[in-house]
Order: structure tokens, then C-alpha cells, then sequence
């Protein structure tokens, strides 16, 4: 299983025929990692532009969203106005009130690396777990890691955040997570 989407930061017009093609592989379970980044060199107006395709490309596959974004949230949230699947912000590392106002709409939140941070695991206290995701996204620490840090963060233990980490995923990309397919 794995997502298929077009990085803001690696994009052109051209290349979304060919994710359209892919993304209806059966085994392709969300569109993106996907988004808005003002800090990389790709136009802002063929961002905003394919990343408006790509949310309709999910929507039209009932696949859920992964977001990317960088310093351009406001517009980000204006665009997912008309998202009707489940949507993960990434590597979320901003803050609790960005974090409580994604919570409010019902995204999910998927934490990596900095977990680590003091400031980080403060803000995952304040969240329902139930709207939580954990990743590595290639970083140096392991998945294990990251689901202690969670566990503690939330005072669970360790079996039961895990468990509730395997609900919110099946409740995000479906019952395809737990089903063998061979």
C-alpha cells in the first residue's frame, strides 16, 4: 500500500496525466503527498493549480489526502473548502493553535521526527488521539521510537496507543490496512 501524489516543490503541468494513471492502482491507497510551499521555487499559481487537480483527483477516487505545506496555510485551507475525504497534514511541527483549528475540522495530524521537542509533545497532548498519525519519513528514528514518545506524551500504554494508531489509520485509509490481499 502507498500514496501517490505531486510534491509542490517537484511539479509541472505535464507530469499529472501520468499520476492520474497510477493513482488508480489498487494498492494506491491516498493522493500526495501534495500541497502549497512558498519556500521552494515552483510558481505559487501552478501549485495552487495542481494541487486543486489533485484534491479533485481524490475526492473523485474517495482517496484520502496527505498535505504538504509551508508558510502558506491560509490558502491551503481555502482550497480544501471542497475536500470530501479524509486529510493528513504531514510532519506537522507548527503550532498548538494551527494544530487545534486542523483538529477542528477534522484532519488528522501525523507526527515524525519532531516528536523529540518538548514543544511538539506539549502540543500532541492537547490533541484527541483519535486524530493522530505517526511517520518517519526517511528521518534517523524509528517508527518504535516515535510510538513511545507518542504513548508517553498521551500517558497510554504502549499497546493500546498502538492499537488506537491502527484504528485511526483504517479510519482515514480504510479496511485495505488490515485485509491480506494474498
Amino acid at each position: 500500500m502507498y500514496s501517490i501524489g505531486l510534491h509542490p516543490c517537484y511539479l509541472s503541468k505535464a507530469n499529472f496525466e501520468e499520476l492520474v494513471q497510477w493513482a488508480l492502482h489498487k494498492n494506491v491507497i491516498a493522493i500526495g503527498e501534495c500541497g502549497l510551499d512558498t519556500i521552494c521555487n515552483t510558481d505559487t499559481a501552478l501549485q495552487q493549480f495542481v494541487f486543486a487537480q489533485q484534491l479533485a483527483l481524490a475526492n473523485e477516487l474517495n482517496k484520502p489526502l496527505i498535505i504538504h505545506c509551508v508558510k502558506a496555510w491560509d490558502e491551503l485551507l481555502k482550497l480544501l473548502k471542497p475536500c470530501k475525504v479524509p486529510v493528513v497534514f504531514h510532519g506537522y511541527n507548527k503550532s498548538k493553535e494551527l494544530a487545534l483549528q486542523l483538529i477542528s475540522k477534522g484532519y488528522y495530524l501525523s507526527f515524525g521526527k519532531a516528536l523529540q521537542q518538548e514543544r511538539i509533545q506539549e502540543i500532541l497532548s492537547s490533541l484527541p488521539v483519535e486524530q493522530i498519525l505517526l511517520e518517519t519519513d526517511a528521518a534517523d528514528i524509528s517508527i518504535e521510537t516515535l510510538y513511545e514518545y507518542a504513548a508517553k506524551t498521551f500517558s497510554i500504554e504502549l499497546n493500546a496507543f498502538s492499537l488506537q494508531i491502527l484504528n485511526n489509520a483504517v479510519n482515514v485509509f480504510g479496511d485495505k490496512l488490515t485485509k491480506d490481499d494474498n
